[in-house]
């Protein structure tokens, strides 16, 4: 290709370009065309000198001389230009997929500056990623499976289905150790038959190569990893396990609150102004902060309650925080023998829940720390372009839209010249 002429017309770039004259022979027999001249196509390129630019490729045109042959005329084509019948060229094209996953874009503002409209560019790129989806390959070599669900909208179901989504995360370590969360897929539905039925569509091949399945305190997706995942280790996820007990402790407050002064926690309540200090783990605690823990447990004998369940939920902190895995499995299984006998009834039914998980929970220690975090993150990220979006009334394209963003999509690189 070569450029024949440059215009601006109306702040709007304009190229047009042409290939040399060759011989050509007919696609279907092979029989050398007769040159029929040229048309011109116009295509949308990326922007130029902070322009939108249009390509006008004049194509060459030809005609089959075998009266046998089905192809009478044919255009040129070229796929590393454009797409048959493409509006974007393939530059373009990975312009955009790059731009929404490297640079948070939305695909309104890419339009804009493209010049064209949203279901342009939208319809461009939308059968690129639809194929990479498709790709089964994208799923190998996966041995550490996260799972969570989500809202992907707030509006009725009766408009656009259910709210929930259930997410699957590859987890994997790679070389160094380090874990590149990469988003596998999006599925309507928070079950475990939901989990169950996209484990079987992956196959026996994925479903033997997972080793470490990590998850939310949600009995659905355990009774899933148990039927689907024999092989597989499950885990429960450490920061929701340090959540409960921190929610345990803001239950203990709340209620002692109530019990002392018959209404919730005001502005002057020795322990409503040490809410935020109990969220906190005691090695982070100022001198100023101990001496206000301190004098609002004693402000009251009633408040030991509170101390005492705030002493329990940094024994959990404590064993995730350890820096032996041996030693902090110990301390777990000294909370899990003895929190359910606890006489504070909040930290016995923490106690009883993390006694039910009993297995899962030890299981961090054993699987080299592995935790649901990357699938939060990935969460982080989907929340981050719902924003960016404003929203979306498609699932299918709502999943699409994620899966790139969130990794689980790898356009392939541009053709070396």
């Amino acid at each position: 290709m070569h450029v024949v002429d440059v215009d601006k017309v109306h702040d709007v770039l304009v190229v047009t370009m042409e290939s040399a004259s060759t011989v050509v022979g007919c696609p279907s027999c092979g029989v050398v065309a007769e040159s029929r001249g040229r048309r011109t196509t116009t295509l949308v390129d990326i922007p130029c000198f902070a322009r939108p630019t249009r390509l006008r490729w004049r194509k060459r045109t030809w005609r089959c001389l075998e009266p046998a042959c089905p192809t009478r005329v044919f255009t040129e084509q070229d796929e590393q230009i454009a797409r048959p019948r493409g509006l974007l060229t393939t530059r373009a094209c990975r312009w955009v997929i790059e731009q929404v996953r490297r640079e948070h874009a939305s695909i309104h503002g890419l339009a804009r500056q493209l010049g064209v409209a949203w279901k342009t560019v939208w319809g461009s790129i939308q059968p690129i990623l639809a194929t990479l989806a498709d790709d089964e390959a994208r799923f190998a070599g996966v041995t550490t499976l996260g799972v969570d669900e989500h809202l992907w909208h707030h509006v009725s179901p009766r408009k656009r289905g259910p709210k929930e989504l259930t997410g699957m995360v590859d987890l994997t370590r790679d070389k160094d150790g380090r874990v590149r969360a990469r988003l596998l897929d999006l599925v309507p539905g928070r079950s475990g038959t939901v989990y169950k039925t996209w484990l079987d569509q992956r196959g026996t091949a994925f479903k033997a190569g997972v080793e470490v399945a990590t998850l939310d305190p949600f009995h659905g997706y355990k009774n899933a990893i148990d039927d689907k995942l024999a092989d597989a280790t499950a885990v429960l996820d450490a920061f929701h396990v340090v959540a409960l007990a921190g929610r345990a402790v803001d239950e203990v407050r709340r209620r002692v609150q109530q019990e002392i002064h018959g209404h919730r926690g005001r502005s002057g309540d020795p322990l409503y102004g040490i809410r935020n200090i109990l969220r906190c783990a005691a090695e982070r605690l100022t001198e100023k902060q101990q001496a206000r823990l301190a004098a609002a447990i004693a402000a009251d004998e009633r408040h030991d309650a509170v101390h005492i369940a705030w002493q329990c939920a940094q024994r959990v902190r404590a064993a995730y925080a350890h820096p032996d895995p041996a030693r902090g499995r110990q301390l777990a299984e000294q909370v899990v023998a003895s929190f359910p006998t606890c006489p504070i009834p909040e930290i016995a039914k923490l106690g009883r829940t993390l006694k039910q998980w009993r297995d899962a929970f030890l299981a961090y220690f054993d699987t080299g720390r592995a935790s649901n975090g990357g699938t939060e993150s990935i969460n982080g990220l989907i929340e981050l372009h719902r924003r960016i979006a404003r929203g979306f009334r498609n699932r299918d394209n709502y999943r699409l839209r994620m899966l790139l963003i969130g990794g689980g999509l790898t356009p392939p690189p541009p053709p070396e010249v």
